[in-house]
C-alpha cells in the first residue's frame, strides 16, 4: 500500500499510526528511505479508540488534502493512479467495487451510489442494499477531522465508525464521491483472508518465479544421471551439492546438465542449507540424488506453494510406495508416530504431519531466510528441525502425499538396517525436544561425522 502510494499517487511523505506491535511495523519500515518516502509515525495508544479517533491523531502532520490506504487491505493490479480529486469540490471521495459478492460486503461496508454520488454507507450491513463494496482508500479533505469530533459513537461498537463518519456526511448533502476500484482485492480480517491473499499475490507472479531443485550428493554415481535429467525438464536450475564424492557423482551431474558445487561439510542436514543457500531461484525444491523421488509430483508440490510458505511431502500413504523401496512397515509407522508428536508439542500451530524424515519439499526463499539462522542440524535431524522451524516463524505447512521409488543404487545412509533407523529416531527426537522445551537444549545432537549425507 505505501507502493501504491509512491508510484500510482505521487504521495511521497506519508504518516503511519501504529498501535500494538508497532515496533514490528517500525522496524521493518524505518524511516522510510529504503522505499523512497518520508514517513512520520504517530502512536496510538488505545486500541479500542477506532478508525475514525485513530486518524485524529495525525492531524499535526496533514493541513491539506490527503490519501489514506488502510494497511490490513491487499490491492492487486489496481487502478489508483486513476484517483484524481483537482477537478471538482468534494467532502470525501471512497473507493468502490461495483458487483461484490454479498459476504465481502457484509465483511466491510456497502455503499449506496446514485451516479456520482454516493448517497449513504454502512459498516458490516446484515441486509444488503446494494452490490456495491466499499473499500479501504480515501480521499479527505481537512474538514474531516472536525466531522469525526462531532460523530457520536456507534451504538453497535461503542466507538466513533470512519464509515459512520462518512454516511452521516453524505446524508447532510456533503459531496461525498465514488471512485471505481479495479483489480483484485482482499480485505485482511482472519487468517483465511491472509492465506487466501497470499495465494492471489503469489498466482499472479508464479509464472515469474525461478525453481531451484537441491540435490544434496555424496556417491550417488549409479542414479545422479537419471535425477538431474529427471528435474532439469521441469525446473530452471538443478544444483547438485557434490559432498566430495569419492566416486565420478559430479562429473556426472554435469554431463547432465546440473549445476555442480563440491564443497566438503559435515553432514546432510549441512549439504542441504548450502543448496538452499547457494541456488538462485525464487522456490527452492529439496530432493534426492537416489532417484527415490520424481519430478511427476513437483507439480503437486508448486500448486500447494501458492497457498503456503512451505510444502512437504509424505512417504507414508501406502498406494504410493513402490514395491522395493526403503519404507516397510516399522520404519513408516516409525516416521508416523514422530510426526504425531511433532503435532502434539506444536498443537496451537494446528500442524498436520505424518513424515518427519522426507526429503522431498518446495519452499518461498523468502521462507528459508526467516528460519536460515535458526536451523542447526547438520544430520538427519535437519529435516524436523526445519518443519518446526517453520511453525515457530508462524509461516503456512502444509504436507502432501508424494510417491516413494525404490533407489537406483546403494542403500540410505540412515535408514538402511534397524540401527541405522534407531539412531537416526534419536537424532530427530533429540533436536525435537530441545526445539520443544529449551532447558533440554543438551540433548541436541552432536555434529554428525564428515559425509554422512544422504537419504532418510
Amino acid at each position: 500500500n505505501l507502493e501504491i502510494m509512491r508510484d500510482q499517487l505521487g504521495v511521497r511523505e506519508i504518516v503511519v499510526i501504529v498501535g500494538h506491535l508497532g515496533d514490528q511495523i517500525r522496524a521493518r519500515l524505518g524511516d522510510g528511505e529504503r522505499l523512497g518516502v518520508k514517513l512520520h509515525y504517530v502512536e496510538c495508544p488505545d486500541p479500542t479508540l477506532g478508525l475514525a479517533r485513530g486518524i485524529l491523531l495525525a492531524q499535526p502532520h496533514l493541513d491539506r488534502t490527503f490519501v489514506t490506504i488502510l494497511a490490513d487491505e491487499l490491492y492487486l493490479d489496481s487502478n489508483h493512479r486513476d484517483l484524481t480529486f483537482s477537478r471538482r469540490e468534494f467532502f470525501a471521495i471512497c473507493a468502490v467495487m461495483v458487483g461484490a459478492d454479498a459476504l465481502a460486503i457484509r465483511k466491510n461496508y456497502a455503499v449506496d451510489v446514485d451516479g456520482d454520488r454516493i448517497l449513504d454507507m454502512e459498516e458490516k450491513p446484515v441486509t444488503l442494499r446494494s452490490n456495491v463494496l466499499g473499500c479501504g482508500t480515501y480521499v479527505f479533505t481537512t474538514e474531516i477531522f472536525e466531522t469525526v469530533r462531532q460523530s457520536p459513537p456507534s451504538p453497535r461498537s461503542g466507538r466513533v465508525e470512519l464509515t459512520d463518519v462518512i454516511a452521516r456526511a453524505a446524508r447532510q448533502g456533503k459531496p461525498v464521491l465514488p471512485f471505481r476500484l479495479e483489480g483484485a482485492y482482499v480485505n485482511v480480517n482472519s487468517i483465511e483472508d491472509y492465506n487466501h491473499a497470499n495465494y492471489l499475490a503469489r498466482s499472479r507472479r508464479f509464472s515469474d518465479c525461478r525453481v531451484s531443485v537441491v540435490l544434496p550428493t555424496y556417491n550417488e554415481e549409479k542414479s545422479i544421471g537419471s535425477v538431474v535429467r529427471d528435474f532439469a525438464a521441469v525446473a530452471d536450475e538443478v544444483l547438485v551439492v557434490d559432498n566430495s564424492s569419492s566416486d565420478d557423482s559430479a562429473a556426472v551431474a554435469r554431463e547432465h546438465g546440473a549445476r555442480v558445487e563440491t564443497v566438503s561439510l559435515v553432514g546432510y542436514g549441512d549439504t542441504i542449507k548450502y543448496g538452499l543457500d547457494h541456488a538462485k531461484g525464487d522456490i527452492l525444491v529439496v530432493s534426492e540424488a537416489d532417484h527415490s523421488f520424481r519430478s511427476d509430483d513437483l507439480g503437486k508440490l508448486l500448486e500447494y506453494l501458492k497457498s503456503a510458505d512451505m510444502v512437504i511431502g509424505t512417504r507414508t500413504t501406502r498406494q504410493l510406495i513402490e514395491q522395493g523401496s526403503n519404507m516397510g512397515g516399522l520404519l513408516r509407522w516409525g516416521n508416523v508416530a514422530v510426526a504425531k508428536l511433532v503435532e502434539l508439542l506444536w498443537w496451537g500451530q494446528e500442524p498436520r504431519f505424518t513424515d518427519v524424515g522426507c526429503t522431498y519439499r518446495a519452499l518461498w526463499r523468502e521462507a528459508w531466510l526467516k528460519i536460515r539462522d535458526r536451523v542447526q542440524g547438520v544430520g538427519p535431524e535437519f529435516s524436523p528441525e526445519m518443519m518446526i522451524e517453520i511453525l515457530l516463524a508462524r509461516q503456512r505447512v502444509i504436507e502432501i502425499p508424494v510417491s516413494y521409488h525404490a533407489r537406483a543404487g546403494g542403500e540410505s545412509k540412515h535408514s538402511a538396517g534397524l540401527l541405522a533407523a534407531a539412531r537416526t529416531a534419536t537424532r530427530m527426537l533429540r533436536t525435537i525436544l530441545a526445539k520443544r522445551f529449551p532447558f533440554l537444549s543438551f540433548l541436541t545432537p552432536p555434529r554428525a561425522a564428515p559425509l554422512d549425507v544422504g537419504s532418510v
